[in-house]
């Protein structure tokens, strides 16, 4: 009997659970924290007491180890993987033995459920992914290709939306894990990123919080605005800022490709050291907000301006701070990881600037970007010397985006970044930017 037929068989075993309750808890199986962690309390309990008294949730946990463990390694790529997915979804003793088989993509370079698109990519190899843009509805969706072959076809696996909204002072774009309906008062919203007028400057909002030990950038709103006095029930979901992006003026427009920096707070600089690891990984999702709390952030959120969170004095502290040779050696290893773009080498008889992206990237665009770590900052001597060669890990491209259509996109990401923050960073750059091209 193969494994297919086991999850087939087990599938019709559910006698009424109905395929729409089914899908119903699957997509709330990752909204959950390990207090609530049981898929049976989203809506009507009598078919998940079916599940759990069922023959399938009472088998005996070597031979529920061996069959998820053989399923897994069988069922590596999508859309095969979603019998994975379907055996988490099957009862708590089915989803706990998930979990512990089911490894994380920085060590299988696999994305099996939705709490892996915040988890940091593979160290070796890099998750191959694309982006479609939509014009007419000024969204963006991000998909993993499925083969070599993926964008010609447009053949792939959806992962995240995102939805450009344009404001007095300001640009966002709302991150979801709908395809659809993208909105920042759904549950499915995870986070956004929010730009300057002039569109260089970009600051990146996560609903998950940050680890413990994160060198925070301040967030630029009032205190007034975080007061328990105004509502003590506003919830910091979508507040959480990890991230800041810098594009370099060129104003004169000289010749050359966009400059930019991303200072990644919730990331430090430590995690490219051997042995290194991202700190405060989710193991789930946050739960959605109630109606109330989306209702009261999104009264308060009109009436703020945001101009203040990219003034130049404050993005020009942030970068100071994060590249400053002036660091203390016992702090050193808690500074944020700051990316670069990969500077590109001018081709005479091209006459253009050209980065080897192995066949990925097939337009010429000013979009297109790789970046890198940049080297830490070393500390004055009295003596000129030269710097450094950068460490190995810092010559290595963590994210690399080019155009290979009209409104298609390619998006490669690795270690240390997350799917989320990657396509956040790629996201800034459809914004027209007057001032630096």
């Amino acid at each position: 009997m193969s494994f297919r037929s086991i999850v087939r068989d087990m599938r019709d075993g559910f006698g009424s659970l109905s395929r729409r309750s089914f899908d119903v808890r699957l997509s709330g199986l990752h909204s959950r924290g390990k207090s609530q962690g049981s898929i049976n309390d989203l809506n009507d309990n009598h078919p998940s007491l079916i599940v759990q008294n069922s023959r399938w949730a009472n088998l005996p946990p070597e031979l529920l180890f061996d069959v998820i463990k053989r399923l897994e390694e069988s069922e590596s790529t999508w859309p095969a993987r979603k019998h994975v997915v379907a055996c988490a979804a099957v009862c708590r003793s089915w989803r706990s033995m998930c979990k512990e088989i089911v490894r994380t993509p920085e060590s299988c370079g696999k994305l099996t459920f939705p709490v892996s698109l915040k988890q940091p990519g593979p160290r070796d190899v890099t998750i191959q992914c694309f982006i479609k843009r939509d014009k007419s509805n000024l969204t963006y969706h991000l998909y993993l290709c499925l083969s070599p072959a993926a964008l010609l076809v447009e053949n792939g696996k959806f992962l995240l939306s995102a939805k450009r909204t344009r404001r007095t002072t300001c640009t966002e774009y709302v991150i979801s894990m709908e395809a659809e309906k993208i909105s920042s008062t759904s549950n499915t919203y995870i986070g956004k990123l929010r730009s300057n007028f002039l569109g260089t400057k970009f600051i990146i909002y996560d609903t998950q919080p940050p680890h413990s030990g994160a060198n925070m950038a301040p967030s630029g709103r009032s205190k007034r605005f975080y007061s328990k006095k105004v509502s003590p029930k506003v919830a910091p979901s979508g507040s959480y800022n990890i991230a800041h992006i810098a594009y370099e003026l060129n104003v004169l427009g000289t010749r050359g490709p966009r400059r930019m920096h991303c200072v990644m707070h919730s990331i430090p600089i430590s995690t490219l050291e051997p042995g290194g690891t991202v700190p405060g990984q989710p193991d789930h999702l946050l739960p959605p907000r109630s109606l109330e709390d989306s209702f009261r952030s999104m009264s308060f959120s009109k009436s703020l301006d945001h101009s203040t969170e990219f003034s130049s004095s404050r993005f020009s502290e942030i970068m100071g701070a994060a590249t400053s040779a002036n660091v203390p050696d016992s702090e050193k290893s808690k500074m944020p990881l700051v990316l670069k773009n990969k500077s590109p080498r001018w081709h005479e008889q091209l006459q253009c600037w050209c980065l080897n992206f192995r066949g990925r990237v097939t337009i010429a665009s000013v979009k297109n970007f790789q970046l890198i770590a940049a080297p830490p900052a070393a500390a004055a001597t009295s003596q000129a010397a030269p710097p450094p060669p950068p460490p190995p890990e810092h010559d290595k491209v963590i994210l690399q985006f080019g155009k290979v259509g009209k409104d298609m996109f390619t998006m490669d990401y690795r270690y240390p970044l997350s799917a989320f923050q990657a396509f956040a960073i790629c996201l800034s750059s459809f914004d027209t930017k007057l001032a630096c091209e």
